[in-house]
């Protein structure tokens, strides 16, 4: 998915072998302390602004300092804990630091950055309340759509996050359709109703979130990890790519790559091959995410909007998307770097330890994540409503079981909250409140109505969505075609949700920034745009292709995954 920041997803940031202090301090420093997250959050590329390298030489020296210290120091940090968990906001403050933070503060610069900020946002103000914006909301909507849109896309380059970036955007939009509507009144219900929809996406993702980090606090993935032990190049290559895969359709894809980019660096000493072998951790990531509604973001948007449903999605895309990855990793076995000499060297990197109980954390964490669908049909409630409810489970489990343990309080859910990517939630409600605006003016419906007159086939839209997914964020591309098509015009699984789903999923492999898989892979392994484009594009691309035509073929013949028993060719007749 095509984001310009890995904060799209989860950020666990403990696989980079953090000390101890980085689990007992405030999220700002986690976030600055983990090697790929100076990269931008949601996308493509890596960036380094000096306050950003600022906090991560303060953190080395509190770890330094922290190293240095005795056992007992040790044991008084996590005294330092509450009994909740949380941590004193006094725990990780280092007086050394903070003298140097102290020399180096301008407050005249300070001073004229706050006045230009307030400077531009009263120029906003006044430029709303202008009576060409009443007269012409259309058109003042679509223009500050994309001048956000445009600050969102260069964040890197303008050091603004785009956390940040999209929530401005959405108020400000808002304000122009509450000017432009007939009355305050139907634009507060519009509001209203759209808040409600774009919350159980973000309830449902932070309770997803915490369950993975909660998982992966307890090292509970290197049940997975630890069984893959071939080290022949050809063997490991596809391995690699189906764990991946099928990790991806459960958990995330910035998680699965996390994990099973880690787990490449224990296994293959660096080299192309190493590389090679992330690129399709990349790739599987992507397609393993397309074919669940748990997997990707945007296939948890439309499950839960319900342009496509559980059973339908998986038995119609599990194919096209397992030869997304296959058409690849069938390439790859024919370059010089899988056919070079094997890596035989037992692994170049220490294994972490798995934490106590992480067998009984990871089971119960990925049956919470299996049994929100389960949920939703049992009980026809949202899905966020099943999620909420596997981490209550997980919640009370993991605080009866560390139950009186000063070292297990990092591995509680208190701690877990304090990891996971907040603000990738928050540019989540940010760029989905932005769509919806666009959507109450009625600006998407035309937009829908354009292209539906100048490229009637959509097979063609919905293909050219996943290639424009390799550059732009999927999530907000995912959000405009929902507000542009309804179910009217598309009804639940149709072939044009069903593409739509496989697209935007793996349209973004085609490009290293293209997904935040992409960007966790470009910053762990420092592989860099050209490399990417140069070894792997075309691969990516051919998968890409072939999934489509995968899809199409099938559909027309009226083919699908069988899903029950009586589905299986040969066994109906036991089944009646």
């Amino acid at each position: 998915m095509a984001s310009l920041s890995i904060g799209t997803h989860l950020s666990p940031s403990h696989h980079f072998n953090a000390s101890p202090i980085c689990s007992l301090c405030p999220p700002s420093l986690l976030q600055t302390h983990s090697p790929f997250l100076s990269k931008h959050s949601s996308f493509r590329g890596i960036r380094t602004p000096t306050p950003r390298l600022l906090g991560n030489l303060l953190l080395a020296r509190a770890e330094d300092k922290a190293t240095a210290s005795s056992s007992s120091s040790s044991d008084k940090q996590f005294k330092e804990l509450t009994p909740s968990g949380t941590c004193d906001p006094l725990c990780s403050v280092d007086e050394t630091s903070a003298r140097d933070f102290e020399a180096n503060y301008q407050p005249k610069t300070d001073l004229l950055k706050a006045l230009a900020i307030f400077a531009a946002a009263g120029t906003g103000a006044v430029a709303i309340n202008q009576s060409w914006v009443a007269a012409n909301q259309d058109v003042a909507m679509a223009l500050l759509f994309g001048i956000g849109y445009a600050g969102i896309i260069f964040e890197e380059s303008l050091a603004f996050n785009k956390s940040g970036v999209g929530l401005l955007m959405a108020v400000s939009l808002w304000v122009i359709r509450s000017i432009g509507a007939p009355s305050t009144e139907v634009a507060v219900s519009e509001l209203t109703h759209a808040s409600a929809e774009v919350s159980e996406i973000v309830f449902f993702l932070l309770g997803a979130m915490t369950i993975v980090e909660i998982v992966d606090a307890h090292q509970g993935f290197k049940l997975v990890t630890d069984n893959i032990t071939t080290r022949k190049p050809k063997t490991l290559l596809w391995v690699v790519g189906f764990v991946t895969f099928f990790l991806s359709s459960v958990l995330d894809n910035l998680t699965s790559t996390i994990v099973m980019v880690s787990l490449l660096r224990k296994l293959v000493p660096p080299s192309e091959y190493r590389k090679l072998l992330g690129a399709v951790v990349v790739i599987a990531a992507n397609a393993g995410g397309a074919w669940t509604p748990i997997g990707d973001v945007t296939t948890t948007m439309l499950w839960i909007h319900g342009q496509i449903s559980t059973l339908e999605t998986m038995k119609n895309l599990v194919l096209p998307s397992a030869i997304s990855l296959a058409v690849p990793l069938a390439l790859m076995s024919l370059t010089s770097e899988v056919n070079g000499k094997g890596q035989d060297s037992p692994n170049v990197l220490a294994s972490e330890q798995m934490a106590p109980r992480g067998q009984l954390v990871f089971s119960v964490g990925i049956g919470a994540l299996v049994f929100v669908p389960v949920f939703k049909a049992l009980t026809g409630l949202p899905p966020f409503m099943g999620m909420l409810l596997g981490l209550g489970v997980l919640w009370i489990l993991t605080d009866a079981i560390h139950y009186g343990e000063s070292e297990g309080q990092r591995l509680k859910v208190p701690q877990a909250l304090s990891r996971i990517d907040t603000q990738g939630a928050l540019f989540f409600l940010g760029i989905l409140l932005s769509v919806s605006s666009l959507e109450a003016a009625g600006i998407l419906r035309e937009l829908a109505s354009y292209l539906d007159a100048h490229i009637p086939s959509v097979e063609l839209i919905a293909s050219s969505i996943g290639v424009v997914s390799a550059i732009i964020d999927n999530v907000p591309l995912v959000a405009a075609t929902m507000g542009m098509y309804d179910l009217s015009s598309f009804p639940q699984d149709s072939e044009f949700w069903q593409l739509i789903t496989f697209c935007a999923g793996t349209g973004g492999s085609m490009l290293v920034i293209g997904s935040a898989a992409g960007v966790a892979f470009m910053g762990m392994e420092k592989v860099d745009f050209f490399w990417y484009l140069r070894k792997v594009s075309g691969f990516a691309f051919a998968g890409y292709a072939a999934g489509i035509a995968a899809y199409l073929a099938a559909h027309n013949l009226h083919f699908s995954v069988p899903t029950t028993i009586a589905e299986v060719p040969f066994l109906s007749a036991f089944t009646h």
